[in-house]
C-alpha cells in the first residue's frame, strides 16, 4: 500500500529543468503541493534561441516561453526569488527574501551560470549569453554601427554568437580560443577543421592557440590583450568560456559539489531518497556508457533527468515498492550556425580517439561516427537537413548498443 501523496515538493530552479520536474511529478502521481523557486522574473523559457534568433532580432520573448502542461496548472511559482541555503537534515530551504520553506521532497534544478574571465580591465562592454536579459543587452551592442566584436571561446555558444553577429552585418568578428580548432573539445579535430573553414568562409576571423590576459579601456573595453601581448581592438566582447554550477546554496550538507551535484544512478543526492537533481547541474552516471558520473549540458537532459528523477522521488514519497531501472539517457543536441546545422546523438566526447566518416565529405554534408572499444557511441552530422536526417537514422542503433562496461 502506498502512502498518501500529500506534503510539499520544493523545486529549486525555475528554468526548463524545474518546469519539467514539476510536470513529471504530477505525471508520476504526486498530488501534493509543488513549489518552484527561480531567481529570474520570467516563467521558464527556451534558452537555445538566445544566441541565435533572439540575438538576431527574429524571435520575441513570447515565442520562447514554455506553456506548462495542464496537469501542472496548480504548481506554485515563486519567481524573482533565489534559494540561498539548504539544511538537508531538517528538510528546509532558505530564500533571499528571508523566508524558509520546509519540504518532503527536494528537486535541485538550479543549473549553471556563465564563467567569467578574471582579467584586469573594464567590465562595461563585456557580455555573456545565458538569460533573456543577457541576449537583449548584447543585441543592443551588436547593432551599433561599425562594432568590432571579439568572442572569447570557440565552443558552441561562442561560435553561434559569432555566426549571428556576422549575419547582423557586424563589421569585424574575431573568435579567440586557446585550443587550435573551434569546438575541438567536444567534437575533435575532424569536425573542428571543417567548422573553422566554414566560419572563415562566412567572414569570421579566428585567433587560436592563445588566451586572454586582460582588457584595455577606461570606462569600457576598447581592446582584448592576448597572452602573447598582442591586442585585438574591440568595442564588444562576448565571454563564452564555460559554466559554473549554481551549488553554493547546498554547501555544508556533506555533498560532492566538485562539479555540479553528484547523484547516483537514480539521480538521488547524497544517499537521500527525498532529494534528487535534474538538468545540467546534475553529475550522474549514465548506465548506457561507462558509469562515470558526468554533467551533460544538452537540451534533452533537463527533460530526461526530470522524468526519471520525478519517478524515483515520488516512489520514495509514496512508499511504492520496486526500484526504477538505472538512468540511461541518449544525449541529443543541435547547433545552428550560419546556414548549416550540427546535429548529434549519443556521446561523441567518449569516442574522440576513434572518429570515422560514415557518409559524405567534410567539405559538404558529412556524417561522422565516434567509437569507443570499437562500438559506436555517438554520431554528429554537419551540413544541411539531409545530414541531420542521416544522423537521426543512427538513433535506434545507438539506443540498442550495450553499455561500454558490459
Amino acid at each position: 500500500m502506498t502512502a498518501p501523496t500529500t506534503g510539499r515538493v520544493v523545486v529549486a530552479g525555475a528554468s526548463m529543468g524545474g518546469l519539467r520536474a514539476a510536470e513529471h511529478l504530477r505525471a508520476a502521481g504526486w498530488t501534493g503541493t509543488i513549489t518552484v523557486i527561480g531567481d529570474e522574473p520570467h516563467m521558464p523559457y527556451n534558452r537555445p534561441p538566445l544566441s541565435k534568433e533572439v540575438l538576431a532580432g527574429k524571435a520575441p520573448f513570447e515565442s520562447l516561453a514554455f506553456t506548462p502542461k495542464a496537469a501542472a496548472a496548480d504548481v506554485e511559482w515563486r519567481l524573482g526569488t533565489r534559494v540561498v541555503a539548504a539544511d538537508l537534515d531538517r528538510s528546509v530551504v532558505a530564500l533571499d527574501d528571508g523566508s524558509a520553506l520546509s519540504y518532503d521532497g527536494l528537486v535541485i534544478a538550479t543549473g549553471m551560470r556563465p564563467r567569467r574571465l578574471r582579467c584586469p580591465g573594464p567590465l562595461t562592454g563585456r557580455h555573456t549569453v545565458r538569460t533573456l536579459a543577457d541576449a537583449q543587452g548584447l543585441r543592443d551592442e551588436l547593432t551599433r554601427p561599425d562594432a568590432r566584436v571579439v568572442v572569447v571561446g570557440a565552443g558552441f555558444i561562442g561560435c553561434e554568437v559569432a555566426a549571428t553577429a556576422v549575419g547582423l552585418g557586424v563589421r569585424e568578428v574575431t573568435v579567440v580560443d586557446p585550443l587550435p580548432l573551434p569546438m575541438a573539445g567536444p567534437l575533435g579535430e575532424l569536425l573542428g577543421r571543417a567548422l573553422l573553414k566554414r566560419h572563415e568562409e562566412r567572414g569570421v576571423r579566428f585567433t587560436l592557440g592563445t588566451g586572454v590576459s586582460g582588457f584595455e579601456g577606461e570606462d569600457r573595453v576598447t581592446g582584448v590583450v592576448l597572452s602573447d601581448g598582442s591586442v585585438l581592438p574591440a568595442d564588444v566582447v562576448v565571454e563564452s568560456v564555460g559554466s559554473v554550477a549554481n551549488t553554493e546554496w547546498l554547501e555544508g550538507n556533506g555533498l560532492d559539489l566538485s562539479d555540479g551535484v553528484l547523484t547516483c544512478g537514480q539521480l538521488r543526492v547524497g544517499g537521500r531518497p527525498e532529494v534528487v537533481a535534474v538538468g545540467d547541474v546534475a553529475r550522474f552516471p549514465n548506465a548506457r556508457y561507462d558509469g562515470v558520473p558526468r554533467r551533460v549540458e544538452h537540451w534533452s537532459i533537463p527533460t530526461d533527468t526530470a522524468r526519471h528523477a520525478a519517478k524515483a522521488l515520488v516512489a520514495h514519497l509514496t512508499g511504492a515498492e520496486g526500484e526504477p531501472a538505472p538512468f540511461a539517457p541518449l544525449p541529443t543536441f543541435w547547433s545552428d550556425q550560419h546556414d548549416f546545422r550540427l546535429q548529434s546523438f549519443g556521446a561523441p566526447v567518449l569516442g574522440k580517439d576513434d572518429v570515422r566518416i560514415l557518409d559524405g565529405d567534410p567539405d559538404g554534408d558529412v556524417l561522422v561516427g565516434y567509437h569507443a572499444a570499437d562500438r559506436l557511441v555517438g554520431v554528429v552530422a554537419l551540413g544541411g537537413q539531409a545530414a541531420a536526417t542521416g544522423a537521426a537514422r543512427y538513433r535506434a542503433q545507438l539506443l540498442k548498443q550495450p553499455a561500454l562496461t558490459a
